[in-house]
């Protein structure tokens, strides 16, 4: 009796141990955060200095330990900058090259992406410094809203924001959009 408790008891650590790991994995991917998520308000300082949310800063560490781990750009649909982590930014290229080369669309595109876009590292204490051409494109004052979008984020005016924030999910619900596969939590 004394060894099956104790064979249980490991077999039970052993298993909270699998799912806690499990969590973890799902929950940060290989070392981080894998999402973007929530809404948070910060303050823009007079040089253009602002706090990446904590949250948003875990998902950005970078994992090779080589260039800025972050791309800011301009949205081409949207009043506001877009925050993107360097690999999934980078990874833009490959539909980009199946565009012919020479022809407008790619250039367009390619245009639309890349010539505004800005690297940037945060310091020390967690802020980036937001390029004068990107403040202008969001009308950015003395705070911003970072809008968690998964993958990516945004960074907002806070009344244009929370605009956008409603008419999205306006949106969403009045075309019935869903995620394909049916419901929350991949299972059918």
């Amino acid at each position: 009796m004394p060894r099956r408790n104790g064979r249980a008891g490991r077999r039970a650590g052993h298993c909270s141990r699998a799912v806690r790991q499990a969590g973890e994995r799902e929950r940060v991917g290989p070392g981080r955060m894998s999402q973007f998520l929530g809404t948070h308000t910060n303050k823009l300082d007079a040089k253009g200095r602002v706090s990446i949310p904590a949250p948003f800063r875990a998902a950005l560490r970078p994992t090779e330990g080589n260039g800025a781990p972050l791309v800011l750009r301009p949205s081409h649909k949207s009043p506001c900058i877009e925050g993107w982590p360097a690999a999934a930014f980078h990874a833009l290229a490959t539909p980009l090259d199946g565009l012919d080369m020479f022809g407008e669309a790619h250039d367009d595109l390619a245009a639309a992406l890349y010539a505004d876009a800005h690297p940037s590292e945060p310091d020390k204490e967690g802020r980036i410094v937001l390029p004068a051409d990107l403040i202008g494109h969001a009308n950015l004052a003395d705070s911003v809203v970072f809008l968690g979008l998964g993958r990516t984020f945004q960074i907002w005016e806070p009344a244009a924001g929370e605009k956008f924030r409603i008419e999205a999910r306006e949106r969403a619900r009045a075309h019935r959009l869903t995620l394909p596969g049916g419901r929350a939590g991949g299972s059918a």
